[in-house]
């Protein structure tokens, strides 16, 4: 039986679609090879930065030096951005950059029966499902809308089964993803009348109707679709996280145009206040690009007081990364990287505040924990994600692992809180006393970070 090694860069989607293509390998004969060397690698690469691109080619370098039997497939956003860039690293390599086409080019790799989507989500308690893809918007720093031009959205009834799938095989978050998740299902309502629409809040409401105890996570949403109808879906659906990550890219109206944005900063914050007004303590999570092109020290402090005003519970930083084929990459007005360097700085001074800030707010509340693993630096203590979607630790059983456990917040700890769950079927007689808690092992040891890529493949 040929082994194959399967490595992922990038987004939840491309997270998704990796899973797919290793569920197709297992049906049609492929093994997981259980060490460094495979007949086949599958490398689903990421276009979105200059780093990411570079992991991978950090990444195909070492690969090569395996001489797998047969070869190497680069797939994803970096293959379709630039499929010449591969030639020089091998003869061994094979460029495929149209994803729609992939069963026809691993057909080539006796890959014949495909799955009706995924039945599980390899090494991850919490399932990624992608209901759409493609994005019609054209933002003039994001290289997306060209290295994924084919807008589509798949069927309700389609997302439906395989979420009920995955929910029957115990996964407990169904975490919806997209490339533009806010645009889910515009192709699949054209020309028809509003009655028969198909759009994120008509799969919520679907998804919702489904048995079994599971929750529902929305990975990322446009500021100009937090409204409406997609808001009360949100409302009405009890299974549906109260964390929202809504994408800020700038507190400059004057950067907003420029990049192209829908919103201006006066209607996201109108719609970020509506989210605190229709969720108890909401955690809203943001992407804030820092030194877009003609970025003035005006236009980041702007950005710091909106963030500061709207008190994200997080913030993701991107130094702004000139893309190749958009048109902030030949914009005037390019921002020093040192100056872009040293507002990153600032900026993530400020996330940190207000992480705290919202961790903070989290002591003496009850939250909704799904349990991920075990802490090895901390015996007899688990660690999951919250329904807000913080990291919770605390004392608990390897029973807990893959079950929502609700758990009483006590204490944050540097990015996390911790705490001990609450119902006795869980508590285990645990308490909280400090022993238990193994407070002073806490303050004298640091969570390790969980690895993103196995083999350490993308070190340099």
């Amino acid at each position: 039986m040929p082994t194959y090694g399967i490595f992922t860069l990038g987004c939840k989607v491309n997270q998704y679609e990796t899973q797919y293509i290793e569920e197709a390998l297992q049906n049609n004969g492929y093994t997981l090879s259980e060490t460094e060397e495979a007949d086949l690698y599958i490398v689903n690469t990421c276009a979105v930065t200059h780093e990411a691109e570079a992991k991978a080619r950090r990444l195909i370098r070492r690969l090569v030096r395996y001489r797998p039997r047969l070869g190497i497939l680069v797939t994803g956003c970096y293959a379709s951005r630039d499929p010449r860039v591969w030639e020089s690293l091998g003869s061994s390599i094979r460029v495929l950059p149209d994803k729609s086409r992939l069963p026809e080019y691993l057909a080539e790799y006796g890959v014949l029966h495909w799955p009706e989507g995924i039945s599980r989500f390899q090494g991850h308690h919490r399932a990624f499902v992608k209901v759409q893809d493609g994005c019609l918007l054209n933002c003039t720093f994001c290289i997306i809308p060209k290295v994924r031009p084919h807008f589509f959205s798949r069927p309700i009834e389609a997302i439906i089964t395989e979420a009920r799938r995955l929910i029957e095989n115990g996964y407990r978050e169904i975490v919806l993803t997209g490339v533009h998740l806010g645009h889910y299902g515009i192709d699949l309502s054209r020309g028809k009348g509003k009655a028969e629409w198909s759009r994120l809040w008509h799969l919520l409401d679907r998804l919702g109707e489904l048995p079994g105890e599971f929750r529902i996570r929305l990975s990322s949403l446009e500021a100009a679709e937090v409204r409406g109808e997609l808001l009360a879906a949100c409302q009405r659906n009890p299974r549906i996280c109260p964390h929202f990550h809504v994408c800020l890219q700038s507190g400059s109206d004057h950067i907003l145009q420029a990049m192209r944005r829908r919103y201006r900063v006066k209607s996201f914050i109108e719609n970020c206040l509506a989210l605190r007004s229709a969720f108890d303590n909401p955690a809203i999570s943001t992407d804030i690009i820092v030194g877009f092109p003609g970025e003035t020290e005006e236009d980041f402090q702007a950005t710091l007081e909106v963030a500061e005003f709207v008190s994200f519970a997080w913030i993701h930083i991107f130094p702004f990364s000139p893309r190749q084929g958009t048109l902030a990459a030949s914009m005037p007005n390019q921002v020093p990287s040192h100056i872009i360097s040293e507002r990153k700085r600032r900026l993530a001074q400020l996330d940190q505040e207000l992480r705290k800030r919202y961790l903070e707010s989290l002591v003496g509340r009850t939250l909704t924990v799904l349990i991920e693993r075990a802490e090895e630096n901390l015996p007899g203590h688990y660690s999951g994600t919250a329904c807000r979607g913080v990291r919770v630790v605390l004392p608990g059983r390897p029973e807990w692992i893959g079950n929502l456990v609700p758990v009483r917040i006590i204490a944050r700890q540097q990015k996390c809180v911790i705490g001990y769950a609450e119902r006795p079927l869980y508590a285990a007689r645990s308490g909280i006393d400090a022993d238990v808690l193994g407070r002073t092992s806490w303050e004298a040891q640091e969570l390790k970070p969980r690895r993103k890529l196995p083999l350490s493949l993308v070190e340099a």
